[in-house]
């Protein structure tokens, strides 16, 4: 059965590459569209430069810091919201405020504050932590009323409340947020590097393409940021998993 699945997926994949490629020999013009062989071309032209890693390196940097800082920040904030009322109240407008303004007009700020350096940190940051709060806050609400209060009457110590009731009942909400939130992270800091075009980045990288018609440039450079999301990705959410046993 799985065996089946995982071919059949493979000719589902198949399928769009034959059609991108077809649509690429359809219009015929590198400037508008290439097809995955020229993209792949592109890729390992670069990948023979060291310089290319480095910009690998340093955008995988920056952006899983910035999430990383996020996510250690909205747990440390949204578990303060919930064990004091106030807090919750102090922070849900200005959370709210930072998911409702374009990530653009944080960019634009950010240059202005702090430069380029280090602006994919920022702006990931900034995206990462109120999806990471609101997942902390919402599975610690959904912790089990019965099991905290049997918690309190054996006077349970607070280590052991937060191994078996609060953990359990929080993972599931942070996997759920992290899965958005990873995706946006490398998006929102992608988006910023293109912006602000710090030097040996992703960002810099897909503003050149633009900037001189590379299109099969672009798609590589872009088939990396896929594939560095995705590897962050899996690798991040099976470390979360592994809390659990």
């Amino acid at each position: 059965m799985k065996q089946h699945f995982t071919l059949r997926k493979c000719l589902i994949w198949l399928f769009w590459l034959l059609l991108w490629q077809g649509a690429s020999l359809a219009v015929s013009n590198n400037v508008i569209l290439v097809g995955p062989a020229e993209m792949l071309r592109s890729l390992l032209f670069q990948a023979g430069n060291p310089s290319f890693w480095i910009t690998i390196l340093h955008s995988f940097g920056r952006i899983s810091l910035g999430f990383l800082a996020a996510f250690a920040a909205g747990i440390a904030a949204g578990s303060l919201a919930y064990a004091l009322p106030f807090i919750h109240e102090l922070l849900d407008p200005l959370l709210s405020a930072v998911k409702s303004i374009p990530v653009a007009s944080f960019v634009i700020l950010a240059l202005i504050w702090i430069g380029s350096e280090n602006l994919s940190v920022f702006i990931a940051f900034l995206v990462v932590v109120p999806m990471i709060y609101s997942s902390t806050l919402a599975g610690l609400k959904s912790a089990d009323r019965r099991l905290l209060e049997m918690a309190r009457v054996f006077s349970m110590p607070f280590w052991k409340r937060l191994r078996f009731i609060y953990i359990p009942a929080v993972l599931p909400y942070l996997m759920s947020g992290c899965r958005t939130a990873l995706g946006m992270s490398w998006k929102s800091g992608i988006a910023a590097e293109v912006i602000g075009i710090p030097g040996q980045s992703i960002g810099e990288q897909l503003y050149y393409a633009k900037l001189y018609l590379d299109t099969a440039g672009l798609f590589a450079w872009t088939f990396v940021i896929i594939l560095a999301s995705s590897a962050f990705e899996a690798l991040f959410l099976w470390l979360l998993g592994r809390i659990r046993r």
